[in-house]
């Protein structure tokens, strides 16, 4: 889950949905499956870039170009990993990288659980600084929440590296991390609405799920929608502003609502992060929908077991551009190193995937190969 999700105390709502101009034509659609016909005739040079950029995310390759050589491995170091909430998959799958990465370099790692709330990760916080370890990770949740425990660590010289704790990879500089470790939103905005493009050939009728709550969130959603308006033959039939929180609860009457109000002019979807799909799964059953049928879904975030189980079985969710949790985890140890060193940041931002059926072979969770023996060199270990 994307980070601050389920704890973000920021209020914004959207007004309604929207529809980009241009190609009134959704796609075709009879019976609920899919048939996206010629290549659009609005957008050929988008469709065409559209199918490349997809064709190269969707390749498995080894994600070790980029990553800089470093310093050796410090020794007898002390981490303490505050989670947001170890029930978020991609917390948790953050956590059991740094885990792996830190038997592999040899150091102690301690992690707290902060439940999800904000009195819980205030008070995680606070017990990760009063046991003074060599570093903190914030895993997954907005270092605002705890800015005097930040100040405190900060006065303690303990550097912090965040795991999705801000909307953009590497140095922030307020809140003051050496490192924030996550992909790039654009990218992954991108990414999904190019899928969308080049699967419906150019001619699709979209719903955007998003939290307008959560500014990260926000903000992958318009540029998600900003880069479907490349496209003439593609429409925003919706953009629905449902808190991740309420989800499993508002999720199901939304998607009832969506298709009595679209029927067959909806055929992708495009979500924030993967739990709406497995929120909308039922509606969708009891519509008589199939689940390798249109909407055809991705999720724009994250990529947890769940959302590969659902591809796999080709049930309500198509694709996902999917963060490689483990190798965050790595990089995260391996940031703490570069700061104990006094070497900058690694600059190593993990490039865009996007898993299908087809090339996820089964797997439940996106993990490039190489990266492992890559910090394993640079570490000396």
């Amino acid at each position: 889950m994307d980070s601050a999700v389920a704890v973000s105390v920021a209020a914004a709502v959207l007004t309604g949905s929207a529809v980009l101009t241009g190609c009134e034509r959704g796609a075709s659609v009879g019976g609920g499956s899919f048939s996206p016909g010629p290549a659009s005739t609005g957008c050929p040079a988008t469709l065409a870039r559209a199918k490349a950029a997809v064709e190269r995310a969707e390749k498995t390759a080894p994600a070790v170009n980029g990553i800089p050589d470093g310093p050796a491995a410090a020794t007898g170091k002390d981490i303490v990993y505050v989670a947001q909430t170890m029930t978020n998959p991609g917390v948790a799958g953050a956590a059991d990288g740094v885990r792996e990465a830190a038997r592999a370099i040899g150091w102690h790692l301690r992690l707290i659980d902060g439940q999800g709330t904000p009195a819980g990760i205030h008070a995680a916080f606070d017990q990760a600084v009063t046991l003074r370890p060599s570093g903190i990770v914030i895993g997954g949740f907005d270092p605002e929440l705890t800015s005097a425990q930040v100040v405190k660590a900060a006065a303690q010289h303990i550097p912090l590296v965040g795991w999705h704790a801000v909307g953009t990879p590497g140095p922030s500089r307020n809140p003051a991390l050496f490192s924030n470790v996550t992909t790039e939103v654009g990218d992954v905005a991108k990414a999904s609405a190019d899928w969308v493009i080049a699967h419906s050939n150019g001619h699709a009728g979209v719903v955007v799920f998003t939290d307008a709550s959560i500014p990260f969130a926000r903000s992958k959603s318009a540029l998600i929608t900003k880069e479907l308006a490349t496209c003439r033959g593609v429409t925003l039939l919706a953009e629905e502003n449902i808190p991740i929180p309420d989800s499993s609860s508002r999720t199901p009457v939304e998607v009832s609502s969506l298709l009595a109000r679209f029927r067959d002019t909806w055929t992708h979807s495009v979500a924030i992060n993967d739990v709406y799909f497995a929120d909308a799964a039922p509606a969708l059953r009891a519509a008589r929908r199939k689940g390798a049928e249109a909407p055809f879904n991705i999720g724009a975030g994250d990529g947890d077991p769940s959302a590969f189980q659902r591809i796999n079985s080709r049930q309500f969710q198509a694709a996902t551009v999917p963060e490689p949790f483990s190798q965050q985890g790595w990089q995260i140890l391996d940031e703490f190193n570069r700061a104990f060193a006094g070497a900058p940041a690694s600059g190593y931002v993990a490039p865009v995937h996007i898993a299908t059926a087809a090339n996820s072979r089964g797997a439940t969770t996106w993990d490039p190969p190489g990266y492992r023996a890559v910090y394993r060199r640079i570490w000396g270990r």
